[in-house]
């Protein structure tokens, strides 16, 4: 029942997030036109949202004998992880106000679905769907390299591996644990994947930020909350976020040539320089 109810209130919570940021990025014109276009639109998008479902129905299959797999290599880095930066964690629960806990613990469970969804849909709206189809390259990849690293190294987050880092979440709202042991091991840690894909979806609101101004702010707000609460909350390490980083900004870069590739366009831009407008009529 606690998973069932975390489960309505962050469906709720994320379209409330994304009602709201539709109203403040969105067009009456554009809206009408991704109703009249939605047919070819979706046509366009199909091969790239085929591979993503296949990939994501893959993962879960497969899920428990990557666990097994895992197991059986025993390749632990949480020792290593904290000889390379000790107690930084712990210090930074100490110099945080506790008033804060309840959001970050927002940002961390809400705020995440809600960028890897908004992000989607505001660039469905888009005439060129170029944006889309690379987010959702770069989502497959970012899951792809997780899968694998999770499956190769196993590691603890601080609040499992120090006495001097509380789980914070998990020890004022511990119906959340519910629903993230539902979709993740407690050492699928290196590297985070939710700094990885915030950076995913704040490099690509960078990159449209002609489309849709107002998105740059709201989003690289939430992602910056995102990626500091994985630390706060005791939850990821220090080299975990800056893996993450790591490996959002390489996901971007990969998925604009493998979609360049798949698209017969060998021409590749510098971020932001694509898309100039909502009204393009460019129809990859």
């Amino acid at each position: 029942m606690a998973l069932a109810n975390m489960l309505l209130l962050t469906s709720l919570a994320v379209l409330a997030g994304l009602t709201m940021t539709c109203c403040l990025c969105l067009e009456r014109r554009q809206v009408r036109r991704t109703v009249d276009e939605y047919d070819r639109r979706l046509r366009s998008i199909a091969p790239y949202l085929g591979v993503a479902a296949l990939f994501f129905l893959a993962k879960r299959g497969t899920h428990e004998q990557s666990v097994k797999l895992s197991k059986a290599i025993d390749w632990d880095i949480t020792a290593e992880l904290y000889a390379v930066e000790g107690e930084f964690v712990a210090h930074l629960q100490d110099i945080v106000p506790e008033a804060t806990l309840e959001f970050f613990s927002v940002m961390y469970m809400f705020g995440f679905p809600f960028l890897l969804v908004t992000a989607p849909i505001l660039y469905f709206a888009l005439s060129s769907q170029r944006h889309l189809k690379e987010l959702l390259i770069a989502y497959v990849f970012n899951y792809l390299i997780g899968a694998i690293c999770y499956t190769l190294f196993i590691a603890y987050g601080p609040r499992n591996h120090l006495s001097t880092v509380d789980g914070l979440m998990y020890s004022f709202y511990p119906q959340t644990q519910d629903m993230t042991a539902a979709v993740s091991a407690n050492t699928d840690v290196f590297p985070s994947l939710h700094t990885s894909l915030a950076v995913v979806v704040l490099l690509f609101a960078w990159r449209s930020r002609r489309e849709y101004p107002r998105w740059l702010p709201i989003s690289s707000f939430v992602a910056a909350s995102v990626v500091f609460s994985t630390m706060y909350l005791g939850i990821h390490w220090l080299l975990d976020v800056v893996a993450g980083i790591v490996l959002g900004v390489g996901s971007v870069y990969a998925a604009e040539r493998i979609v360049a590739r798949a698209e017969g366009d060998d021409r590749v831009t510098a971020p932001g320089e694509r898309d100039e407008g909502i009204a393009s009529d460019a129809s990859d």
